[in-house]
């Protein structure tokens, strides 16, 4: 089911977390974090939106290292009804894809609700003191598949290319001591899988 990202308050602080990653080890908020930011990335393996963005994603990330900003991908997807998801399947993605930041498992979905994370993609980014700066679409690029149009949203654009205009734009601001960029426009994506009874009101 298609979702669009619930947009949190900016100016939240970045809830913490300890997730086990790819290569097996334990990471919490502050080892993740770049002395100056920190992006965050709610994903999964499958995701066609993903999928989409993905390598351009890789790309931006190490462009955000080299500049201070930590980065940082969790994947918080029911394995059970949706076993390409699972930790082994992120092992690989991470290998395939070249990721040169951690990648967590998030199997109890309590990181995505504490981040009010709703689809994949759902990107976020917190400032040096890891208060919300940024929380929305990578880009307004979307894959050419067969979904329904939102309702009260215009279509989504599939005829363009993938930039990562808005994330670079608002990381280029934070990194200037601007304001965060307005309007930030929402990122729309596949529904988080949410484990039964786990599915909060707001998803």
């Amino acid at each position: 089911m298609l979702r669009m990202s619930r947009m949190m308050p900016l100016g939240t602080p970045a809830p913490d977390f300890a997730l086990t990653d790819t290569k097996d080890q334990v990471r919490t908020l502050a080892s993740v974090a770049g002395a100056n930011g920190l992006v965050v990335a709610f994903i999964c393996n499958h995701c066609p939106f993903v999928l989409h963005v993905i390598d351009a994603f890789v790309t931006f990330a190490g462009e955000c290292q080299a500049r201070g900003v930590g980065v940082v991908a969790i994947s918080s997807n029911d394995i059970v009804e949706f076993p390409e998801d699972d930790f082994a399947h992120m092992k690989r993605f991470a290998v395939d894809r070249g990721f040169t930041f951690p990648y967590l498992h998030d199997a109890n979905q309590r990181v995505a609700i504490a981040y009010e994370a709703i689809c994949t993609p759902d990107f976020f980014l917190f400032d040096s003191d890891l208060r919300l700066f940024y929380a929305g679409q990578f880009d307004a690029s979307r894959p050419k598949i067969n979904r329904p149009p939102v309702p009260g949203l215009p279509p989504l654009r599939t005829d363009l290319p993938v930039t990562g205009e808005d994330m670079r734009r608002a990381v280029d601001a934070m990194l200037a001591g601007q304001a965060p960029p307005q309007p930030q426009r929402a990122s729309a994506g596949c529904s988080i899988k949410w484990l039964e009874g786990n599915e909060p009101e707001w998803a």
